[in-house]
């Protein structure tokens, strides 16, 4: 399956969504490699859920570029179960992208600006570490799913934000679905899974929840939040955010 990538991104987007908007992951994966070769990458939270979609990955093209953000908040189980999983998967290109010195020294010397704003924390430890790494790529592979509801709940299997294209191969899934294929080729979970997180991301803004709920509503529990900010578009040429409210 080969497309042409003269028609600018949007509206190349919008032919690879026609034409895999109903394919399955793997068909969707492997779309994206053939369209954008070594200039796609995965990002992956080797969160709760990204077993899956890390595993599909990994049969596809184990070489695929993994960009892991190490926000220098997670908790400890996230960092070993990143470093066992990919073993386990033989993904050799495992990327930790961590804030710059500079960022935090200036916005965040005391590591306490989860707690008076929570935007600006996600964009010094998130945002910009992965806008610098994805300067090398045109396209990157997400693990977001329709499921999860919100502003997902509209979710394209493929996209195009300002300066990429992002597939979502895991949208039209749900977690049955999720959960048969960790059966089925014997996916470890996450360790907080068992202890009640069914999302997981930096240990400040992280809750247990209840499962059967709203599978995101211990991520900034008790706020609007609900997005971290790498998938908020941003008005292109805009200065990057340090400091100050949003």
């Amino acid at each position: 399956m080969a497309f042409d990538q003269t028609d600018g991104p949007r509206l190349l987007a919008q032919r690879l969504d026609a034409e895999l908007r109903d394919a399955h992951p793997a068909t969707i994966i492997e779309a994206a490699a053939e369209t954008f070769g070594d200039r796609l990458a995965l990002v992956s939270s080797f969160g709760a859920e990204s077993a899956v979609l890390l595993h599909l990955v990994a049969r596809a093209n184990p070489d695929t570029p993994v960009l892991f953000l190490d926000t220098g908040m997670l908790f400890a189980q996230t960092l070993d179960y990143r470093r066992n999983l990919a073993t386990r998967l033989g993904l050799t290109q495992v990327r930790d992208l961590r804030p710059h010195f500079e960022d935090l020294a200036t916005t965040d010397p005391n590591a306490d600006l989860w707690q008076t704003n929570t935007d600006a924390c996600c964009h010094i430890r998130k945002v910009l570490p992965l806008d610098r790494s994805l300067a090398g790529f045109d396209a990157w592979l997400t693990g977001r799913k329709r499921f999860h509801g919100g502003d997902r709940l509209r979710l394209p299997v493929v996209e195009a934000s300002e300066s990429h294209i992002k597939f979502n191969p895991l949208a039209n899934w749900g977690k049955a679905d999720l959960d048969a294929y960790a059966a089925q080729y014997d996916l470890p979970a996450h360790p907080l899974v068992a202890a009640g997180f069914p999302s997981v991301g930096c240990w400040p803004c992280t809750r247990p929840a209840d499962a059967e709920g709203d599978v995101r509503a211990g991520r900034w529990a008790g706020s609007q939040k609900t997005e971290c900010g790498i998938h908020t578009a941003r008005a292109p040429g805009a200065a990057p955010f340090l400091g100050g409210d949003l």
